[in-house]
């Protein structure tokens, strides 16, 4: 593999010591910056939810059973009518981080293979969910079997999901393989974990995104938030180069001719309508798909989608 530079992720296999670096990336991320929770227990996500909080909404007309601590004295002087000040109430939601680590994984061209680019990614989104004040939890599957982590806000979980990751991660030792833990089954599998309102980060390569995964993504999406992060690699979408390639199921070995342009052409066409199928499922379930690939910074793609905004500490630079 060739590793460009001042990459975030590198190898075949991740170690602990980088999933704990990813906690300093993480404090740039805001996983829900732009979203509302549905659930109903405390945190520090604003939500549409009105109550008792630190940040003023809005004054409404006095209703009976509002709190009379909240009605707002100066207005209600003005107008002679009784009116309560309402406030936005900070809540959290669980956070489930699902990671993919089967066989199709263990693959890569540049810099690391789409299973390590997935340990980072979740070690990513486990280290904002902490630093947002969010409950995390966690499953990691493989072909043959699969751990669940409950919910929990501490520094604590983090670290055991961590764990989780990197223990699945080097028990990969060939992309040859498959087995009965599908992506449907996991996501239905999920369906009895995860609780309404919670937020969800898939993370995988979703090649195997068919109709009964769909139907579950589904049942999923009406009552949690979902997001898709897809790993993927460039040589998976285009493939080129000169002479032929020697490839393997791992019983049998076929020589690619890569350097023909007619089929250089049907590889890319056949990556193409992958990307259709995928494209036509998500619009119709109504979900953004995020892609990182192996030769992105996960840091820097995350940091797109879920950055902070910055505070201006300067108000207007000196101009």
């Amino acid at each position: 593999m060739t590793a460009p530079k001042e990459q975030h992720t590198g190898g075949a296999y991740c170690d602990m010591a980088s999933l704990l670096r990813d906690r300093f990336s993480a404090r740039e991320l805001n996983l829900f910056a732009r979203r509302t929770a549905k659930s109903m227990q405390s945190g520090r996500l604003r939500t549409r939810f009105r109550g008792r909080g630190v940040d003023f909404e809005e004054v409404r007309l006095y209703q009976a059973g509002d709190d009379i601590r909240a009605i707002d004295w100066r207005v209600t002087a003005r107008t002679q009518v009784p009116h309560t000040k309402l406030y936005s109430e900070e809540r959290e939601r669980p956070v489930y981080i699902l990671c993919d680590q089967r066989p199709g994984m263990f693959f890569g061209s540049v810099n690391c293979f789409k299973s390590v680019l997935a340990c980072h990614i979740s070690a990513l989104l486990s280290w904002a969910a902490l630093e947002g004040g969010d409950r995390l939890g966690a499953l990691v599957f493989n072909r043959n079997e699969f751990r669940d982590l409950r919910p929990k806000r501490s520094k604590h979980n983090v670290l055991a999901a961590l764990q989780l990751l990197q223990s699945f991660n080097h028990k990969l030792n060939s992309p040859i393989g498959d087995g009965p833990l599908s992506l449907a089954q996991m996501l239905k599998d999920t369906r009895r974990i995860a609780k309404p309102g919670s937020a969800l980060f898939i993370v995988s390569d979703l090649h195997d995104l068919d109709a009964e995964a769909e139907k579950q993504l589904f049942h999923l999406h009406r009552h949690l938030d979902i997001t898709l992060i897809r790993t993927t690699d460039p040589l998976e979408s285009a493939i080129s180069g000169a002479g032929r390639l020697t490839v393997t199921n791992g019983h049998e070995r076929q020589q690619l001719p890569v350097g023909d342009r007619q089929f250089q052409r049907q590889y890319r066409a056949l990556s193409e309508r992958r990307q259709q199928r995928l494209d036509q499922i998500t619009q119709r379930l109504g979900l953004e798909v995020l892609d990182i690939s192996t030769q992105d910074d996960p840091v820097e793609q995350l940091r797109q989608r879920f950055g902070r905004q910055r505070r201006q500490t300067t108000r207007q630079r000196k101009q």
